[in-house]
């Protein structure tokens, strides 16, 4: 009687005589483990397909309403939120009605937030700026909410300190190009 081999034979030669006996064991173990684990449904498990099918590829990005009292956020985090999505998804960005879905926002607060202070002089060493945005993603065609967020928040830091004296414009540049990260994400999560 002869036994049947799997492929293992051909690795023989590159594979040291004490791994062989876990080789054998493992590879097939992994290989059943992957398989069964997937599925073609995105909800029920691991899956190649996507979690929404949609023929929305082209978003709208009008620039944000600005109620803080920061002049320029808005502007600011429009443009940064189109880089995002130019640079890490598929759509497509468009302006106006030939869009099919639209992402719309609010700029609501910009507050300065102290993280530390000097035990000798009481002086702000470290500080935060926290912006906080309510959006909104809309399917054009259908008028079907996407998604939809509201006290969205973001909180990074500088130092105005003496010695550093970084300026306030370069934390609120640092949060607003959080934001823009953590908005597309929840648009890619999403869909």
């Amino acid at each position: 009687m002869t036994s049947t081999r799997l492929p293992f034979s051909l690795l023989r030669p590159f594979v040291p005589p004490c791994l062989r006996p876990f080789l054998r064991a493992f590879v097939p173990l992994c290989l059943c483990a992957f398989f069964l684990g997937c599925s073609s449904d995105p909800s029920q498990g691991c899956s190649f397909t996507a979690a929404r099918q949609s023929t929305a590829r082209t978003i709208a990005v009008p620039i944000f309403d600005n109620k803080s009292f920061v002049h320029g956020l808005e502007s600011d985090l429009t443009e940064a939120i189109v880089k995002e999505i130019q640079r890490t998804t598929p759509w497509v960005v468009v302006s106006g009605r030939s869009a099919q879905s639209t992402l719309s926002g609010t700029i609501g607060e910009s507050r300065l937030q102290p993280l530390s202070t000097s035990s000798a002089t009481g002086m702000v060493l470290e500080q935060a700026v926290e912006l906080t945005v309510d959006f909104e993603w809309r399917d054009a065609r259908t008028g079907e909410v996407l998604l939809a967020r509201k006290n969205f928040k973001t909180l990074q830091s500088f130092v105005p300190a003496r010695g550093t004296g970084e300026r306030i414009e370069l934390g609120q540049h640092a949060a607003v190009q959080e934001l823009a990260r953590s908005i597309v994400n929840e648009l890619r999560s999403s869909w």
